[in-house]
C-alpha cells in the first residue's frame, strides 16, 4: 500500500440484513470508527437498507455505498435502481460489475455506462473486475482483467479519478475460504493500475483487494505496494471483524 493513497475498507453486505438490522449495526459501527483514522470507510447495504443506514451514520466518517447503479435516469427497467434514487435515499456511492451482478447478465457495456452515470451523479464508483477460476489456470488472468479494466473505463475521462476506485476480486475467492496469495494479488491489481493509467493517473488510482478478505489475512494483502484496501464480504457482516479489517489498512 502506498503512503500516497487513502487506505479505503468497503463492506459489501450482499443480500443481508433488514433496515432495522441495518440500523443497528450501523448505530454500533459509527461510534467505533475515529473520524482521524487514515482510512476511509464504506459500508454497502441492500437497497432496502439504504436509507437507514446513512440515516444512522449521519454524522460519522462512515460513507454509504449502493450495490449497482442503472444507466438510466428512469424508465422500464423493473427492479433496477437510478443514480438519482440512491442519492435521494443517502448514498455516497455505488458499486459496478461486481462478479455476481455479471453472472446475472450485466455486460462490459454496462459497466462502462454505469461508470459513467454513477460518477455525473457525484457518487463515487467502486468498478469491479475478476477471473473465473478456468481462465487463471488457463493463464488468461492478465488478458481478461485488462479486457474488463479497458471496456469497464471506455466512458470515463483523466477528469474522473477523485470518483472512481477499481476493486479487483477474483471470482474464484469470492465467499470460497479461498483468497489469493498476496503475491497473486499484488501481480492482479498492478495489472489493474497499469491498464487504468491509460485513461486516468494510475499513481492516484486505489484499487482494492476483493475476495474472502478476514481479520487474519487482511493486514498481508494490504501490505502490497498495489493493494490501497478491500472490499470485503462475509467479514463486513460482523462489526468486529469488520473494524479489524479496517485497523489493518491503517
Amino acid at each position: 500500500m502506498s503512503t500516497g493513497r487513502r487506505p479505503l475498507v468497503a463492506g459489501n453486505w450482499k443480500m443481508h440484513k433488514t433496515a432495522a438490522e441495518a440500523r443497528d449495526f450501523c448505530a454500533a459501527l459509527g461510534g467505533m470508527v475515529d473520524a482521524a483514522a487514515s482510512v476511509d470507510v464504506a459500508v454497502c447495504p441492500p437497497f432496502t437498507a439504504l436509507q437507514a443506514s446513512a440515516d444512522a451514520l449521519a454524522g460519522t466518517p462512515i460513507a454509504v455505498y449502493a450495490q449497482n447503479v442503472h444507466e438510466a435516469e428512469s424508465g422500464a427497467s423493473t427492479g433496477e435502481i437510478s443514480a438519482g434514487m440512491l442519492i435521494d435515499a443517502g448514498a455516497d456511492g455505488a458499486l459496478v460489475g461486481h462478479s455476481e451482478r455479471r453472472a446475472a447478465g450485466d455486460t462490459d457495456a454496462q459497466v462502462a455506462a454505469r461508470v459513467r452515470v454513477g460518477i455525473d451523479a457525484g457518487l463515487l464508483v467502486v468498478m469491479c473486475c475478476g477471473e473465473s477460476i478456468d481462465i487463471r489456470r488457463a493463464g488468461e488472468t492478465e488478458a481478461w482483467v485488462t479486457r474488463q479494466v479497458r471496456e469497464g473505463l471506455a466512458q470515463a475521462t483523466a477528469a474522473d479519478i477523485d470518483r472512481l476506485v477499481i476493486a479487483y476480486e477474483p471470482i474464484w475467492a469470492i465467499g470460497t475460504g479461498e483468497t489469493a496469495t498476496p503475491e497473486q494479488a499484488q501481480e492482479a491489481c498492478a495489472i489493474v493500475r497499469a491498464v487504468a493509467a491509460e485513461v486516468v493517473d494510475g499513481e492516484r488510482l486505489r484499487v482494492l483487494y476483493g475476495g474472502s478478505v478476514n481479520p487474519g489475512n487482511a493486514a498481508e494483502l494490504m501490505a502490497c505496494p498495489d493493494v490501497d484496501g478491500a472490499l470485503v464480504g462475509g467479514a463486513s457482516l460482523d462489526p468486529e471483524s469488520f473494524l479489524a479489517i479496517v485497523a489493518a489498512a491503517a
